[in-house]
């Protein structure tokens, strides 16, 4: 399956992406700190500005106070009224009066550059707390049918890396991104402004880095990509390792996990790698293109100067205006790398920015209709009117069910594995919705009303109880987020309870391991089964809930789960006898229909299906209770 997922992920990754439309959307959640972001953008202006001003001050000092017996420097200085008389203390007074300039543009632009990464980290991370706190909803609000489909690795991976990539983007690379490309048109725009030959003989390298900066970007970004990708690969198969440790070490699979996980981590290295080559590779070409610029500014000043000649029908060059291209084609170099390096984090950052908006793009499959009403308090009579379901279109895995369940009624549902009793109590909360029919409560279509206000008064325990790593008293107030101190030990008496969790070291407030661990199968499940009683629902869900504990612990819950059912309509998917015997309807379910129903000893009596699966599978448990002195046993069915 994984390597499947990997084949998916790289046709993915070949396919073209909307850059644009990922911005857009990064520009709405923006949107609301829109003056964060004009504040930044001045901040960068004046960084910009005082970055192009240096080279031309430095050029006026030269051309003004040091070689102002040359007649072209005398033109070429705009700066102040050029005395060719001046004393050397003039000279020297001017020099330090541009230098004065300098450290002031030298503290302005590190005053603004301060302010610029404090007001976009601003607005950056108001923007990913928005980001975090939609995704953490919407996964939220995501079907259960998704998470059975994805990788919770993967969805972690997005949630987490993507989200950091699109932090390191905010923070650093799209200020420098934005920065550099201001520098870059400021100095042009001078450049071109004292001499249009010069600047395009210095500019001369400027297309081949340009070209240079695209091709190794692009490749960087199609890697960053895969890498983003592999990652989420690699944390797929460290979450499942970590979860299945103890199937892990049972089969002893330790090489095999080991050597899954190796295949990732060599995938997500290699994609990695591969985006450092092109990263790498870039600069030092950038830096001899850059060298390369520097040589022909000087060379072609210097012949102008030394020969007083014009370039290309221009004006004669200064010495000036020689170091003042100087700085320019190096402040021009350096922007230049800088995109093409914070350009991949860019890239990088738009790609994961792609990933966490194709999951909140992931719509849910079940949604409420735009004029659903809140469910009306249950008194849970339910109904299933010729019921179709399926997982994947085509491929029915409930076909034309109908049932009818009264107040109070206890319905258990039998099958062998695969026959569809999971997918009916599935679409009572509506974690899945039917393809065909209906499913009613009171007479209410579930599809009529939200679906929050459905599921709060519906109570499941599941054969795998989840229990979080919170105190036993919060686990228990789970079912009941308003609930006292006093209702939470309530619930837990009336489940027989309260006398385990009272010899726990903390007693309520004993924090757990994760889901649960150092409490036994049949704590966690009375632990599950008091948050439930502390919900109080009308209909109560049982999926195989004693199915993986001893029968001495089986007892214990079967009379918690006697005094809960007790006046609630419930539907068990039955492991045991103990939930069957009781039971006001059996249902045998077979390819996804019901081929027979009745009580549990109407249907021995009949001696079908159910008959032959109580033979299989119940009797051999109960006559060995029975030996056990521990239940009255049934009559055993005979061949009549």
């Amino acid at each position: 399956m994984l390597d499947f997922n990997r084949r998916i992920l790289d046709q993915e990754t070949s396919k073209a992406h909307n850059t644009s439309r990922t911005l857009r959307r990064f520009a709405d959640y923006f949107r609301k700190y829109w003056f964060a972001l004009v504040l930044t953008l001045m901040f960068i202006l004046v960084q910009a500005w005082t970055t192009v001003f240096v080279p031309k001050l430095i050029g006026q000092a030269i051309d003004c106070y040091v070689t102002i017996s040359n007649p072209q420097s005398i033109n070429n200085c705009w700066y102040t009224d050029v005395d060719p008389n001046w004393t050397t203390e003039a000279r020297i007074d001017g020099v330090l009066g541009i230098s004065l300039r300098l450290l002031a543009l030298f503290i302005l632009g590190a005053i603004t550059q301060g302010l610029t990464f404090y007001s976009m980290r601003w607005a950056g991370q108001n923007v990913l707390k928005n980001i975090r706190h939609d995704l953490m909803r919407h996964v939220h609000r995501l079907s259960i049918g998704y998470f059975a489909r994805s990788e919770a690795g993967d969805v972690m991976s997005r949630v987490t890396n993507d989200v950091d990539t699109v932090n390191q983007m905010f923070n650093f690379a799209l200020i420098n991104v934005m920065r550099g490309t201001f520098v870059i048109i400021f100095i042009m725009f001078t450049m071109f402004g004292e001499n249009v030959a010069y600047a395009l003989i210095s500019l001369s390298v400027a297309p081949v880095m340009i070209l240079m900066t695209i091709y190794f970007s692009n490749q960087a970004r199609k890697a960053f990509r895969r890498a983003r990708r592999e990652i989420g690969s690699v944390n797929a198969d460290l979450q499942e390792s970590i979860s299945g440790a103890r199937e892990v070490q049972a089969f002893n699979r330790e090489d095999e996990s080991i050597a899954q996980f190796q295949r990732s981590n060599e995938a997500n290295r290699a994609a990695n790698v591969q985006a450092a080559v092109f990263t790498s590779a870039l600069n030092p070409m950038l830096e001899a293109m850059g060298f390369l610029a520097l040589g022909i500014v000087a060379l072609a000043g210097g012949l102008s100067v030394l020969n007083n000649e014009p370039l290309l029908g221009t004006s004669v060059v200064s010495l000036g205006m020689i170091f003042a291209f100087i700085g320019y084609v190096q402040q021009l170099n350096q922007p230049i790398a800088q995109i093409a390096i914070m350009w991949t984090n860019v890239q990088s950052g738009i790609a994961g920015g792609e990933r966490i908006f194709d999951l909140l793009d992931d719509a849910p499959d079940i949604v409420d209709k735009p004029n659903a009403q809140p469910m009306p308090p249950i008194e849970g009579r339910v109904e299933f009117d010729d019921v179709w379901a399926e997982y994947v279109s085509g491929e029915p895995v409930l076909r034309g069910v109908g049932l009818k369940a009264e107040v109070g009624q206890i319905i258990a549902i039998v099958g062998p594995t695969g026959a569809g009793k999971t997918t009916i109590i599935n679409l009572l909360p509506r974690f899945y919705d039917v393809t065909r029919g209906a499913v009613r409560i009171d007479g209410i279509d579930v599809r009529d009303v939200q679906a929050d206000t459905l599921r709060q008064q519906i109570g499941i325990v599941l054969q795998d109880t989840f229990l979080f790593s919170e105190s036993v008293m919060e686990n228990i107030r789970y079912g009941s987020l308003n609930a006292s101190d006093e209702d939470v030990i309530q619930a837990a008496k009336t489940v027989a309870a309260h006398d385990f969790i009272e010899r726990l070291p903390n007693g309520y407030n004993t924090v757990l391991g994760e889901r649960g661990s150092g409490l036994s199968q049949g704590q966690r499940q009375l632990i599950a089964i008091a948050r439930v009683a502390l919900m109080d629902p009308r209909i109560l869900i049982l999926d195989e809930a004693t199915s993986s504990v001893d029968t001495r612990t089986e007892r214990i819950i079967q009379a918690a789960f006697e005094r809960l059912l007790a006046g609630r309509t419930s539907f068990v998917i039955a492991h045991r006898l103990s939930t069957i015997r009781n039971a006001d309807q059996v249902l045998m379910l077979m390819d996804g229909e019901i081929i027979e129903r009745g009580t549990h000893q109407s249907l021995l009596a009949q001696h079908g299906a159910y008959y032959d699966l109580y033979t299989s599978q119940f009797r051999d448990e109960e006559s060995e209770v029975s030996a056990n002195g521990r239940r009255e046993s049934e009559p055993q069915p005979t061949g009549d």
